[in-house]
């Protein structure tokens, strides 16, 4: 392994264990850090993909008395058509674009009232996740924090939301594993990297899970908005001068 593969393997046990802490946000950051080293589309999603249906499942798997199961019902109906949909096209798309439309998603998040809970009657907001899971997703391979709020329900607790949200973003990414195969798009060209990824991302949800209720959610999450708004800000200016000076 090269440095470089090193140094993703450590950022995913990083961001697995900010997952573990918040329920959701870890992989988007994951996800940032392979459009910042230069990774195209095709390549970070398939890998992302596989990585984070690992991490997803052992969330799952740590939460699952927690788990709102009817909900996944409802996302699948949406996310198994309108990924298998989008698939044909993911090998057209231009990297720096998503550069770009990950960074907006990014702040976008973190926009007053994002921390809100869901509007939409839970069916229909069960089913817009998956919609956006299996569209969006499948070229900038995080949704967790565009989908995220759609799983916060006022009868829900935070474990139910980190449970189902999990369950949910596993299937999806199992989703996109088996979308990017059929397309030509393997998520196991790279064995060691991604075995390396799939322990670390394990260990750190494990880790997450034990500090959850030990952190101070206040200095969590400022911490948190920092990353997300420096790698967001790496993430348009690559894109931008990718599209501009390319």
């Amino acid at each position: 392994m090269t440095a470089v593969d090193v140094a993703i393997v450590v950022t995913g046990f990083l961001t697995a264990t900010l997952s573990g802490v918040a329920g959701l946000g870890g992989g988007t950051i994951l996800i940032g850090v392979f459009y910042a080293l230069g990774m195209a589309p095709a390549e970070a999603v398939s890998l992302f993909a596989a990585v984070q249906f690992v991490a997803n499942s052992s969330r799952t798997f740590a939460y699952l008395r927690h788990v709102e199961w009817h909900a996944a019902g409802w996302f699948l109906l949406a996310a198994v058509p309108s990924t298998f949909l989008v698939a044909p096209f993911v090998a057209d798309i231009d990297a720096d674009i998503v550069r770009l439309v990950l960074a907006g998603l990014i702040l976008a998040s973190l926009a007053p009232g994002r921390a809100e809970r869901a509007a939409l009657p839970p069916r229909p907001a069960f089913a817009l996740a998956g919609l956006l899971n299996g569209s969006i997703g499948m070229f900038v391979g995080a949704t967790g924090l565009v989908v995220g709020r759609l799983f916060f329900r006022p009868e829900w607790g935070k474990q139910t939301t980190i449970g189902t949200l999990a369950l949910t973003q596993t299937l999806g990414h199992a989703l996109r594993v088996i979308a990017y195969g059929v397309v030509g798009f393997s998520a196991f060209t790279r064995p060691l990297l991604l075995a390396s990824l799939a322990a670390a991302v394990v260990a750190g949800t494990a880790f997450g899970k034990r500090l959850n209720g030990h952190v101070s959610e206040v200095q969590f999450a400022a911490l948190f908005k920092w990353i997300l708004i420096i790698l967001s800000l790496k993430l348009a200016f690559d894109g931008a001068k990718g599209l501009l000076w390319n």
